[in-house]
């Protein structure tokens, strides 16, 4: 499966959710966030996502949108297949601030979505005179259709997050995360920038998504770890700094615990044959 990272144009685009276990699962479960918009459509199986620290389930006919430097993951089993669009950003503002899920249970408005997105995916796939301009019309037109079905059915959106004190709180945690991930700060050290106690902070974590807050901080970091390794030449120990590491040893022990794969064995063969489940 292939979804955008940083290392790619954030350009518009269509890409293809679908389980691939050769990929790795680090590529949509583990932390991440783009510097532009994502809109995810799921068309059959079912999951979970976490987007800014808050889980849910997502199933067939879903729409989520998920805002610029915005932090998700989501699991994705042998039923499920999908799309992720890439929206430009000189696009973003014709889309919500916040994320939005959108299940959607008229089977009209199932065929016009169907419709839009064959569309789209139409013109992004042929080459010629404004076959990109009109993509971009089509992702206009998507735009509106999502506005309208927000409007159409309020009760079955999260455009607004849970008002639960402990939602605010992971929700600013995770901003302060995609912020500051490549500095050497401790869990301690956000917890102390909040306001709070470690232990409060990793409890309202463990009640929104299941982790804790250490365990949302080094998914974090490790995701932009295999993009680098993955994607770039950029050397083990340059990696480690620019990611806030005091030694590439230190690097290399983190990074083996997270995948069971040394970060050189990472860059060669990607993920370990077992890989090692993530802490909590």
């Amino acid at each position: 499966m292939t979804l955008g990272t940083e290392t790619q144009p954030s350009a518009l685009s269509l890409f293809p959710i679908a389980q691939n276990p050769s990929a790795g699962r680090w590529r949509t479960e583990a932390m991440r966030s783009h510097a532009t918009p994502r809109l995810l459509y799921i068309a059959k199986g079912q999951g979970r996502i976490t987007i800014a620290g808050l889980t849910s389930g997502y199933g067939p006919n879903n729409l989520i949108f998920i805002p610029a430097h915005t932090m998700y993951g989501f699991d994705v089993g042998p039923t499920v297949f999908g799309q992720m669009i890439t929206i430009p950003a000189a696009m973003a503002p014709e889309w919500p601030d916040e994320p939005v899920h959108l299940r959607l249970r008229d089977v009209h408005v199932q065929k016009e979505l169907s419709g839009i997105i064959d569309a789209l995916e139409r013109e992004l796939k042929t080459v010629g005179t404004g076959h990109s301009r009109a993509a971009h019309y089509h992702l206009g037109l998507f735009a509106i259709y999502f506005e309208r079905q927000i409007d159409a059915a309020p009760a079955n959106t999260i455009k607004q997050r849970e008002k639960t004190t402990s939602a605010r709180l992971v929700a600013a945690f995770t901003d302060l995360i995609e912020r500051d991930y490549r500095s050497d700060l401790s869990v301690s050290d956000y917890a102390t920038a909040l306001g709070v106690t470690t232990t409060h902070l990793t409890r309202c974590c463990n009640q929104t998504c299941g982790r804790s807050a250490l365990a949302l901080l080094r998914d974090r970091i490790h995701y932009e770890a295999c993009v680098l390794l993955r994607e770039t030449r950029t050397p083990v120990k340059d990696i480690a700094a620019q990611l806030g590491f005091h030694s590439a040893a230190y690097f290399t022990r983190s990074f083996s615990s997270q995948t069971g794969a040394t970060p050189s064995r990472f860059r060669k063969f990607g993920a370990a044959p077992q890989q090692a489940t993530r802490p909590n």
